[in-house]
């Protein structure tokens, strides 16, 4: 018996409760929640006890996890299958904070999979909406080195040598590992970032969770991770017009693009050898594989897999913007 053909694929959202978490998940990209502080919506995730399920189509029940395992490079092509076998290399999410997140970093590969066995997080993020006045942290307003770092983390004023930068709508960054940074309260993004969920905590505002305990701390494994580069911009500055494409990050880890259409649109996918995602943070739009006469919808806060081996695919929409993610 044949294999049913792969198709571009929805996943059912993984919401996710948070101590800074709120309810513009909801409320701005209607996922279903009855709590009022959801932080993350997990869209595509290969992450143990969190695996994402297929919600449309012949697949609809069966795991992300599940897909790769029987269909390998047809689903995200063979230079990945070769690199990271049956693991999905990215985790993809929107996250909404209500209140600050900690002052965080995370570990790059090589200690990630010596303490973790895991892959390190390099990440990007895109400001799909922000309050008046919301800001995220990212790196330092001064240089720091270990001992003026440690200083700080002592006298519980970290706070004090942290670069701010006040974020719109359509700011975009790269927060690569080891850098420190945090989302501030107000700002709701899109996120991608490699299949990890390790976080080392610094600063955590001096909160108590619902329990009255503090969230721990991470300070020696953070010292052991920490990037002190002192980069002078950590914006990403990129010009997006109609039907074109956009370059926002070239990693190792992933590149992602920002893609405008007020009309139709023709992708091709022949060159990337890799899955390619696409998150809709503005409007809507109508998107067919190039091979079938299938379409499917994507509207804001919505996110789609085109499997590698779906060679190009057509977008037809009056307003939509989508981040494009492939390795």
């Amino acid at each position: 018996m044949t294999n049913p053909s792969l198709y571009i694929l929805k996943f059912k959202p993984i919401l996710k409760e948070k101590i800074w978490g709120g309810t513009k998940l909801k409320n701005i990209l209607n996922k279903d929640s009855n709590t009022s502080c959801i932080g993350e919506s997990w869209e595509i995730s290969d992450v143990e006890g969190d695996y994402s399920v297929i919600s449309e189509g012949e697949f609809t029940g069966k795991t992300l996890h599940e897909l790769l395992i029987e269909y390998k490079e047809q689903l995200v092509g063979d230079k990945n299958f070769e690199r990271f076998g049956t693991k999905f290399p990215l985790l993809i999410k929107f996250i909404d904070a209500k209140e600050d997140l900690s002052v965080q970093l995370h570990p790059g590969d090589e200690i990630a999979k010596q303490k973790h066995d895991s892959l390190g997080k390099t990440e990007m993020w895109h400001i799909v909406q922000a309050d008046k006045d919301a800001n995220i942290i990212i790196g330092f307003n001064q240089v720091v080195d270990k001992a003026l770092y440690q200083k700080h983390v002592d006298q519980k004023s970290i706070k004090d040598i942290l670069n701010y930068e006040q974020v719109t709508k359509g700011d975009t960054f790269f927060v690569y590992s080891g850098l420190i940074h945090a989302i501030g309260r107000g700002v709701l993004l899109a996120e991608i970032q490699q299949t990890s969920d390790i976080t080392y905590r610094v600063y955590d505002w001096d909160r108590k969770d619902s329990d009255g305990n503090y969230r721990e701390l991470h300070q020696e494994d953070a010292l052991e991770a920490i990037d002190f580069k002192n980069e002078e911009e950590y914006r990403i500055e990129y010009k997006s017009g109609n039907n074109g494409i956009s370059n926002l990050v070239q990693c190792p880890h992933f590149i992602t693009n920002l893609i405008k259409v007020d009309q139709n649109m023709v992708i091709s996918h022949e060159k990337f050898d890799s899955f390619v995602v696409y998150m809709c943070v503005e409007g809507e739009a109508v998107i067919k594989n190039g091979n079938t006469s299938t379409d499917i919808n994507i509207k804001l806060g919505e996110t789609i897999l085109v499997p590698a081996c779906i060679k190009n695919i057509s977008i037809r929409s009056k307003n939509v913007k989508l981040l494009q993610t492939y390795i």
